[in-house]
């Protein structure tokens, strides 16, 4: 009886993946070297590195656009000041905003996946209207879910207070995911196969 060859490890890194995932971690950093600006009492910042994170997902995928998002994260907090207004990652967790920060990770692998579900299930294609629906769910519904949290943590607020203090965020927000579905869709049609598609593992045969 022989066993069919074993396939690739889907989550293996290339060096050419680790390299994507190192430029976009760049991005990342470098669309918050404009600064923030504050609205209301909550200090929820207004910053372009959430258009960064939903790029990376949108582009890279589950696998490379997590790793990005992941180096992004952890020069932050070993104390680089690339977080918008000059911050590192410690700044950021120690302050009632730090939901916002740590939602970067569950928004880009939620963007990823779906994402890569999507171009599995449209022949290979990024459809832009479901871009911009997966971009919205993952780069405002999580990374504000995760935010809203962390301000009832560690501050005062009620649950209501708390979720309103995204309102004045939400016409940039929508405008991020617009964007970075429009250029998604350009990425993947001059470069078809950027992600991997997620489908279904098949069984290894057996012959006897």
């Amino acid at each position: 009886m022989t066993a069919s060859p074993k396939s690739p490890n889907r989550w293996s890194l290339s060096i050419g993946d680790l390299t994507q995932a190192a430029v976009f971690a760049a991005l990342i950093a470098a669309l918050g070297l404009p600064g923030t600006i504050n609205i209301g009492t909550s200090g929820v910042p207004i910053t372009l590195q959430s258009l960064g994170v939903i790029l990376a997902g949108a582009v890279l995928g589950p696998k490379k656009g997590t790793l990005a998002v992941i180096i992004f994260m952890v020069l932050a907090i070993a104390g680089l000041p690339i977080l918008s207004g000059g911050r590192n990652g410690l700044t950021a967790l120690s302050s009632p905003t730090a939901g916002y920060f740590i939602g970067f990770l569950p928004a880009v692998i939620v963007i990823g996946v779906l994402t890569a579900i999507m171009i599995s299930t449209g022949s290979g294609k990024y459809r832009v209207l479901w871009g911009i629906g997966i971009n919205a769910f993952g780069g405002i519904v999580v990374l504000y879910a995760c935010g809203v949290l962390g301000l009832l943590i560690r501050t005062d607020l009620t649950v209501w207070a708390a979720i309103t203090t995204n309102g004045p965020f939400i016409p940039g927000d929508i405008a991020k995911v617009v964007v970075a579905a429009l250029v998604a869709a350009q990425v993947h049609r001059g470069r078809p196969g950027l992600i991997e598609p997620l489908r279904p593992r098949r069984a290894g045969s057996v012959a006897g």
